[in-house]
């Protein structure tokens, strides 16, 4: 499997963005996963469904599936922190591309996602000068970015055209599961 990062602020369209590539992937015959880091609590489940109340009742995990869809909640007794490579190594083994969207910090390769500011706003930082993961800039603004590079630029506005660099590039995102280790 591939992993490419979006990162950026928010607001800067990394949601946007993966979204556009999920299609644009799948057309070329590939199997997209996405890991995306939650910063609040979150919840998939619902009061009154069996999952729910399987899971309020103190279950560790719950996995429901039907012929079209699997869910599994896992429940923390404490609170966890788990690192992207715990939460790709959940993943299903036989997917093309994993599009991580978040964990700006993480040692993936990633594209930063920077878009221009609006009339009267400052300009958010850029982070490529100091994340030597960041492999290139995806940017409606190419001219506006706040500091010079030689990376390359990715219109953020033609995701086509962001789909054809990561093929043309795939095997700099070949993810090495035995690098990172297992997950939990």
């Amino acid at each position: 499997m591939k992993v490419i990062g979006f990162a950026g602020f928010s607001g800067s369209g990394k949601t946007t963005l993966v979204e556009q590539l999920i299609p644009e992937l799948r057309l070329r015959g590939l199997r997209v996963s996405v890991v995306k880091h939650a910063h609040h609590s979150f919840d998939v489940d619902h009061p009154g469904k069996d999952t729910y109340r399987h899971r309020e009742a103190g279950a560790f995990e719950v996995v429901a599936a039907s012929d079209k869809r699997l869910m599994l909640v896992r429940e923390f007794e404490r609170p966890a922190t788990l690192s992207v490579h715990h939460l790709i190594a959940e993943l299903y083994a036989g997917v093309d591309w994993v599009l991580v969207e978040g964990f700006k910090d993480s040692d993936l390769l990633k594209v930063e996602v920077w878009r221009a500011p609006e009339a009267g706003q400052t300009a958010k930082p850029v982070r490529y000068p100091e994340d030597d993961f960041v492999v290139a800039v995806a940017t409606d603004a190419p001219g506006a970015l706040t500091v010079p590079t030689q990376l390359p630029l990715l219109d953020l506005n033609a995701p086509s055209a962001v789909v054809d660099w990561l093929v043309q590039n795939e095997q700099r995102f070949e993810y090495n599961e035995e690098l990172y280790g297992a997950g939990m």
